[in-house]
């Protein structure tokens, strides 16, 4: 089978490979995105059923294209991926699915990147890795398999109807363990939820929704956190019209919280006494961002209705009162444990002296250590907003920019030296 040669090669067509070539068809750029799913696929098969987008319609999108409907609903997941297909089909974008990767590595003797693919090897100039920062689920090595428990990620849940009958124990309180919490209770499940150090901004505030509000207060484009920089996570919901998320009225509602999740021991899973101060904190980020929010208001003359119900602290549950260190789980008649504690990223394909010790890229902005070698759709690429639909397209248009200037001067030089470019621009065999 002949070598396929290509300018740049995108591998990856979620969100940020499709915004990556956007960019790089805007600027003239051959290139191929290579896909080993389907166009967005993990909105559908890796996220459950009732799922809808964090942010409204209006905000959680790229520039190009609109959603179909209310600008301020929250779509679901599938609508979300259908967006992103008529997005490729919009723009006409050089999307191949059914592709899978298996390699990655720098051309011997030459430049570019040789890339062994189910399809075949693919020689390219650039290489641009858009798989995202959600590729393994994380689960912590806290309790042993055993029969009668069911321990599954976030990623593997779909809706109540598939687990045992019985009591669940939710681990994580972003936004994934709040909400399959929160539909676990309401579905009738006795649920106990492990909450951690979190974030949780007001869903709307005064008229606006949270997404507005962290856009005129700048803190979308919040710089990167130094490298190694715990993230905290938010605990936000677009489900049922869009909620703020308040653990204490979760508690009320009949969701038993736990602390940070510990040990098992003899049989006991143990919980930190940390539930009252993560709960705290969480409400002081709130409480400071509606603060700032008020002051905006005032300072800028705008006529927004106050909206003291914001403020509204709920009474303490007998759970925050009294909290629980220990959890004897069979006892309890917890028969799934659910594990909202996120991803890691998997890069032991790529054969290349561009990561740290970690396994993580070094990059600026996205601009590998290597030269030719990209990486898109990283939490904090360049900004808080990074991770965001919104946030990859303008990381995606630097990163077009840089392989912009990295032609030109190669250009320059072929000109200058009369050489012949080495690797031809494209040549799909």
């Amino acid at each position: 089978m002949s070598v396929e040669t290509i300018d740049t090669l995108v591998i990856g067509a979620g969100q940020a490979g499709i915004a990556m070539s956007e960019h790089l068809s805007a600027a003239a750029i051959p290139h191929l995105v290579i896909e080993r799913d389907r166009i967005a696929g993990r909105w559908r098969n890796a996220r459950w059923d009732s799922l809808v987008a964090n942010g409204p319609a209006w905000h959680d999108r790229f520039p190009g294209l609109e959603f179909e409907g209310d600008p301020g609903a929250f779509v679901a997941k599938d609508k979300v991926a259908d967006y992103f297909e008529s997005y490729v089909q919009k723009f006409s974008l050089p999307v191949r699915c059914g592709i899978a990767v298996g390699r990655l590595e720098p051309e011997q003797g030459g430049p570019g990147y040789r890339v062994a693919t189910s399809a075949g090897e693919i020689l390219a100039g650039r290489v641009v890795v858009a798989t995202g920062a959600f590729q393994l689920p994380v689960i912590p090595p806290v309790l042993a398999p055993r029969e009668g428990l069911n321990q599954i990620h976030s990623a593997q849940y779909f809706n109540p109807g598939q687990l045992p009958q019985g009591a669940v124990l939710v681990v994580g309180a972003g936004s994934s363990g709040v909400q399959i919490a929160d539909e676990l209770n309401r579905a009738g499940r006795r649920v106990y939820l492990s909450v951690g150090a979190h974030e949780r901004p007001p869903r709307a505030y005064r008229g606006r929704d949270f997404c507005w509000w962290l856009g005129v207060l700048g803190k979308w484009d919040m710089p990167a956190p130094a490298p190694g920089t715990a993230h905290v996570t938010i605990a936000v919901s677009g489900a049922r019209g869009g909620e703020t998320i308040d653990f204490r009225r979760l508690a009320l509602e009949g969701i038993t919280l736990l602390g940070m999740t510990g040990a098992e021991a003899g049989g006991r899973l143990s919980f930190g006494d940390d539930l009252v101060q993560n709960l705290n904190r969480g409400d002081a980020s709130l409480f400071a961002l509606l603060d700032e929010a008020d002051a905006y208001v005032s300072r800028q003359g705008l006529d927004l209705p106050l909206d003291p119900q914001a403020r509204q602290r709920f009474p303490d549950a007998a759970c925050v009162r009294e909290p629980i260190r220990a959890l004897d789980l069979a006892a309890e008649g917890i028969t799934s444990v659910i594990w909202a504690t996120g991803y890691r990223a998997d890069y032991s394909w790529i054969a290349a002296d561009a990561f740290d010790a970690a396994g993580r890229p070094l990059h600026s902005r996205g601009v590998s250590a290597q030269p030719g070698l990209y990486f898109l759709g990283l939490p904090w690429q360049s900004r808080r907003g990074s991770s965001f639909i919104w946030g990859v397209w303008h990381d995606a248009k630097y990163i077009a920019d840089q392989i912009a200037i990295q032609r030109s001067y190669m250009a320059h030089h072929h000109a200058q030296s009369g050489e012949a470019p080495r690797l031809m621009p494209d040549r799909r065999g």
